[in-house]
């Protein structure tokens, strides 16, 4: 496999119904522990009812989900971050794993990490994320978040493979996300139809108990 070769995800944000098959299906491959959740999915929305005093009512309320896990970075800051050399961008296919007899968890990427991917697992006492599925992947299927998502919401595949088949869609700058330039990640969205740009202050997450 040649080193250009970089995976990654592509969302439909305006597919998602927030059903969160997708990060039940992900936190059952590798059987996670309560707490732990390598992909998540957010709700994200704002907006009031306002009174006229007519009787009549005007809303702006708006919401939308978007789901989210390790986005495999080009310039990933969980790996600079990392004291041990545990956090590695891999070379044969650009994915971000973690060499757990390496990790001390001492959380660092955690903190540096503006997407929540690498979370610690406080039995093992050592940091986990998603892996891109990389076992899935050598036998010729996608991961487990993507084909398990009823409405086809989520791709993966090369960036080059990606941007092909899905030519309109673009940079995740979109609310609760931060802005794309901080790690250059490697994820494609076609935006909610309600979809606020990063650094919104319109809205908020909606539901934090579950991410």
């Amino acid at each position: 496999m040649s080193n250009n070769v970089q995976y990654g995800f592509y969302v439909d944000a305006s597919k998602c119904t927030g059903c969160k098959t997708c990060q039940i299906a992900c936190k059952d491959r590798k059987d996670l522990p309560v707490g732990v959740n390598w992909r998540r999915v957010y709700e994200y929305g704002g907006g009031q009812w306002t009174e006229n005093g007519d009787g009549s009512i005007n809303q702006d309320v708006f919401a939308y989900y978007k789901s989210i896990g390790c986005n495999h970075c080009n310039e990933p800051v969980c790996v600079k971050a990392c004291p041990t050399g545990a956090m590695h961008k891999r070379k044969e296919d650009g994915l971000v794993h973690i060499a757990s007899e390496l990790c001390i968890g001492c959380e660092s990427c955690a903190r540096a990490c503006p997407y929540d991917a690498p979370q610690i697992d406080s039995a093992r006492k050592v940091m986990t994320k998603c892996d891109g599925c990389f076992e899935r992947l050598a036998e010729g299927m996608k991961p487990s978040c993507v084909e398990s998502c009823p409405m086809r919401a989520i791709d993966f595949g090369t960036m080059d493979e990606l941007q092909a088949k899905y030519p309109d869609a673009v940079a995740p700058n979109i609310a609760p996300l931060p802005v794309s330039s901080i790690t250059s990640p490697n994820l494609l969205v076609k935006p909610n139809r309600h979809a606020r740009p990063s650094g919104d202050s319109d809205g908020m997450v909606l539901n934090w108990a579950e991410v």
